[in-house]
């Protein structure tokens, strides 16, 4: 069983297509995906279609949340939210009662088990859909905060942009990254495959570059409210 885990895509339903287009030349036989479907992104009407019409499980993330009911103080830097608050104004208007009461139902974790494999994935941590846990943190805090919730073998979250693998205590933790917004410095995107073969286990992380010029190119018609700073993020995988 091949299994391809998405998440983070942001509305960015370019860098979306391409990774689907990507997981299908990979003869992928199943796609989770982790949330964070269209906030800050010129495109979230297309990138909530195109997930829906995977016809597979789901997980909400914060920036779902944030669509359903608004952004809450405490929730991003006091600087950043008035901005936020515009982006979701103008992601939510984009959709219709529809798409943000699918929003709405999302549950926030996946238990699998796979080939006798157990996977517990969810998009920040088991706890929140905020929550920060990055990759130089050490072994006991990504235990504590990442691998208490649940008994697996496979731990798998987004939220952070930044994607990883690590190895503790015969169990593996990884971050899948960003399909519409790299965190790392590198203008691609981000998913992981895992695969499991006979007992085997074999984890990648994939970066698949997309047309993002014409992302640009979206941003600017759409007149997106903080199309400088996302532009800089779309072309350089992080903010300048």
């Amino acid at each position: 069983m091949r299994i391809a885990f998405i998440s983070d895509i942001h509305g960015n339903s370019l860098a979306l297509e391409a990774v689907l287009a990507d997981i299908t030349r990979k003869q992928i036989d199943q796609i989770y995906v982790l949330g964070d479907l269209c906030y800050r992104g010129p495109d979230p009407k297309r990138s909530l279609a195109l997930i829906r019409s995977l016809q597979t499980k789901v997980i909400k993330g914060n920036a779902d949340e944030w669509v359903i009911r608004g952004v809450n103080q405490g929730e991003v830097p006091e600087q950043a939210i008035a901005m936020m608050r515009q982006e979701r104004e103008w992601t939510a208007a984009q959709l219709d009662s529809a798409d943000i009461a699918y929003l709405d139902g999302l549950p926030t974790e996946l238990n699998l088990e796979i080939e006798g494999m157990k996977i517990h994935a969810f998009h920040a941590t088991p706890d929140s859909l905020f929550e920060i846990v990055l990759p130089g943190a050490g072994d006991d805090v990504l235990k504590t905060k990442l691998m208490s919730g649940s008994e697996a073998d496979v731990y798998i979250y987004a939220h952070i942009h930044r994607p990883y693998i690590r190895y503790l205590d015969g169990k593996i933790l990884i971050n899948v990254g960003s399909v519409g917004l790299p965190f790392d410095g590198l203008a691609k995107a981000a998913y992981v495959i895992v695969d499991i073969q006979q007992g085997n286990l074999s984890t990648s992380i994939e970066r698949i570059s997309y047309p993002v010029e014409e992302v640009v190119k979206q941003y600017e018609e759409a007149n997106y409210p903080n199309v400088e700073m996302m532009i800089s993020l779309i072309r350089n995988g992080f903010v300048k």
